[in-house]
């Protein structure tokens, strides 16, 4: 039911006021239903005519934080005729924003300096609040959106020394090279010869937890396993995963089809306990055991994905990342409430395991995927 108010354009004013929250969310500002609905009744109660009225109700019932206020201001003075204070209709034929929402990345052409600056708001924002967006708050529209920006991640694999040498312009003196060449000339001086260690990628285990508890992010990490794995075989690297919960499973087969949802779906479907119990120390435990000690785990950068909320012993979780950490090169521990506010880890796995690791990161957005795949190319 539309509101009796009408501006001057003849558009009815609940089409104009709506038209505005929509623009505001396009900017970046979280605006939900119920603020709009909110914003509806207050605009209602002041009356459309008054642009300051206006202003304030909008302000109050729109902004969630701080940070929405600037993009708030912005918005509505590019939205309402700052003139005579009524609001304006978006043109219709203008297609250039519309154009910049479907393709995020495209530049804007042309125009003067005012216009490109909306039309780069405009196709910048909607990714990049995706990105920082919670996975497990997503509907099913913008869950596909984000499968899509998954193709974006890249991983530089870490790297290791090896205990070979390899001829290199500088670096340490090769005195055998050196006196063959030397040899080879009949004692006359030769060109010095230089030598440097090898370089090869350093594996990488990920070990994800699917248990009930974090069965909202399981689908976002295991895509982001997929991704890592397919980028660590294309830089000449190795990246294993694992699922933990009451059990221990071996995906990575599974996870090397090229096609993410084939590789999802196949993972699902030899994983026997999604959304299950959580029995970190019990699994890790078998972890070791069998990989571990075989070499796996050995000089591994092992990322562990899971919010720490331990069913079994937490002592033994402690003992087993400690053996984790004399066996490993580095220990990642990515929990997904990390980046939430008001967060204190005080989860018995969490305190159990946190004096063992070497990175405790946030693990619940695309945007803290990225900064995680930073932290394992630099170990």
């Amino acid at each position: 039911m539309s509101h009796p108010t009408e501006s001057v354009t003849g558009h009815q004013a609940d089409e104009v006021l709506l038209g505005f929250t929509r623009a505001l969310r396009a900017s970046g500002v979280p605006v939900t239903q119920d603020r709009a609905h909110g914003f509806l009744t207050a605009v209602a109660a002041v009356g459309l005519g008054d642009r300051q009225a206006t202003y304030w109700a909008g302000r109050a019932t729109l902004c969630g934080s701080p940070d929405d206020l600037a993009r708030y201001d912005q918005v509505f003075a590019a939205w309402f005729d700052a003139r005579d204070g009524l609001p304006r209709a978006r043109p219709r034929e203008t297609p250039r924003p519309a154009a910049a929402h479907l393709l995020p990345e495209a530049e804007g052409s042309g125009g003067g300096e005012e216009e490109d600056e909306d039309v780069l708001r405009a196709a910048a924002s909607p990714a990049e609040v995706l990105r920082h967006r919670d996975v497990a708050t997503l509907d099913a529209a913008e869950k596909r959106r984000l499968d899509a920006m998954f193709a974006r991640l890249s991983l530089r694999p870490p790297s290791r020394r090896t205990a070979r040498h390899r001829r290199w312009h500088r670096g340490q003196l090769d005195a055998s090279r050196t006196l063959r060449a030397s040899l080879r000339q009949m004692g006359e001086p030769a060109e010095i010869a230089w030598r440097r260690r090898g370089v090869r990628p350093r594996r990488v285990v990920l070990l994800v937890d699917v248990s009930g508890s974090m069965s909202a992010y399981a689908d976002a990490l295991l895509r982001l396993a997929h991704r890592l794995t397919q980028c660590g075989r294309a830089g000449g690297g190795t990246v294993e995963t694992f699922t933990v919960g009451t059990r221990l499973t071996h995906v990575t087969r599974a996870l090397r089809s090229p096609d993410a949802d084939r590789a999802i779906v196949a993972a699902g479907e030899v994983v026997p306990d999604w959304s299950g119990g959580t029995r970190l120390g019990e699994t890790l435990k078998v972890f070791l055991d069998r990989w571990g000690q075989r070499g796996m785990a050995r000089g591994a950068v092992v990322v562990v994905f899971s919010d720490g909320w331990e069913r079994g012993d937490a002592e033994l979780l402690g003992a087993q990342m400690a053996r984790l950490k004399r066996v490993a090169h580095r220990v990642v521990w990515v929990n997904p409430h990390r980046g939430k506010a008001g967060y204190e880890p005080l989860q018995g796995g969490v305190v159990a395991a946190l004096p063992h690791c070497d990175h405790f990161l946030a693990g619940h957005s695309l945007a803290t995927f990225a900064d995680l795949t930073e932290v394992i190319a630099r170990a």
